[in-house]
């Protein structure tokens, strides 16, 4: 097999099984155990694979509240509130956007008390001008991630 395309096609098979050995990602790819290993390496390195983790379903695990929180922030602290936002464990995705609002953090809950205490620790901050929270219905789709596009 060439290497053209070696590094999507193998972060591809990480996506559909991100616990699968070296050995058989190399069958599946048609290359070398050594030639699988360097391309990993390498992708770890330039920032491309970041880690390898479980994809948890929280609602199974008791966090049955997603909250969409929306927030306005004092232009000069909006790093500030973002490094607050990410280091809250309860924070999932924090997003720094444009609009009428400054961020986007998206948190899960065990119930809407603890996601109404964690509301009102964010507000409390004065560099919070304004928010508007929503809560999640229903999650048709979550967490996705998709394969990359292969030239062929």
């Amino acid at each position: 097999m060439a290497y053209e395309n070696l590094d999507s096609k193998l972060v591809n098979a990480l996506l559909n099984d991100g616990r699968a050995s070296l050995r058989s990602l190399a069958e599946e790819l048609d290359v070398s155990v050594t030639t699988v290993s360097n391309h990993l390496s390498e992708l770890e390195e330039a920032g491309a694979i970041e880690g390898y983790t479980p994809t948890v379903n929280y609602e199974a695990l008791g966090y049955d509240v997603t909250a969409v929180l929306h927030l306005s922030v004092e232009g000069s602290a909006l790093e500030e509130v973002t490094e607050r936002l990410r280091g809250e464990e309860r924070m999932i995705s924090v997003y720094e956007v444009t609009g009428d609002d400054d961020v986007v953090a998206i948190g899960k809950f065990r119930d809407t008390d603890e996601m109404n205490d964690q509301i009102k620790r964010l507000v409390s901050d004065a560099n919070v001008k304004g928010s508007n929270t929503s809560v999640v219905l229903s999650a048709p789709v979550e967490n996705r991630q998709f394969e990359l596009e292969i030239d062929e």
